[in-house]
């Protein structure tokens, strides 16, 4: 920075001059209200009086019109600052957001719920693949991979008592459609599925994943002679 430059376009010695300038005017201000304050004073006559207060007074007008062209020279020396002037960090406090308008206690609030949803459903999803079976098959030396088998999906393994309740739920949400239960062999699931008056459905399930499926009408027989599905 150049000397006697406060920044760039401002020349800092007529700004000290100028700040001078504004005290010099400010005194000579004073002065004007002092006399009109104090009036004819100090004069034995009437006229004596009257012709000093008005060469006192305008004595000051003069000071005040004198300090006041001063000043005007003054502020033409003393420049514009430049435009450019970087701001720096400060540019960015007309960005800062109002506290009060913030949801800053909502949002954390939300984000808590959503923490401890996704650690729940992360629990029972693992528990589910530690519960899953995997086989896996040796691959052989020498055989080439278009010629592997393909990889055959896994079968995700779940306990019977989870998946009357998984069924059951479902049966709860749906008043239009009755689902009944049964389990001929033991180990799959068996559903009979009613929907209104206009199908009935038999989805067998393996697990939770549905194997086979058989569409009937309404009226048509779907139990056999011994009165199973």
């Amino acid at each position: 920075m150049a000397e006697g430059v406060l920044s760039p376009g401002v020349n800092l010695e007529a700004f000290s001059q100028a700040i001078a300038a504004i005290q010099a005017l400010r005194s000579s201000v004073t002065r004007v209200f002092d006399c009109l304050k104090d009036g004819m004073r100090n004069k034995e006559t009437l006229e004596g009086r009257e012709k000093g207060f008005v060469a006192t007074f305008q004595e000051s007008l003069h000071s005040v019109s004198r300090d006041l062209g001063e000043l005007e020279r003054l502020s033409n020396l003393v420049g514009k600052p430049s435009e450019n002037h970087p701001l720096h960090n400060s540019g960015l406090l007309s960005l800062d957001p109002v506290q009060d308008k913030t949801p800053l206690y909502s949002q954390l609030l939300q984000a808590y719920k959503w923490s401890n949803k996704l650690q729940y459903h992360a629990g029972l999803a693992s528990g589910l693949l530690n519960q899953q079976s995997l086989k896996r098959s040796a691959n052989q030396m020498g055989v080439s991979a278009k010629r592997r088998p393909k990889a055959q999906p896994t079968t995700l393994v779940l306990p019977p008592q989870y998946v009357d309740d998984v069924i059951s739920r479902i049966d709860r949400m749906f008043p239009e459609m009755s689902i009944q239960l049964s389990r001929p062999n033991g180990t799959s699931a068996m559903l009979l599925v009613t929907l209104g008056k206009v199908l009935k459905v038999i989805v067998v399930m393996r697990s939770l994943f549905i194997d086979r499926t058989i569409v009937k009408g309404y009226n048509e027989n779907v139990y056999t002679e011994d009165g199973k599905v």
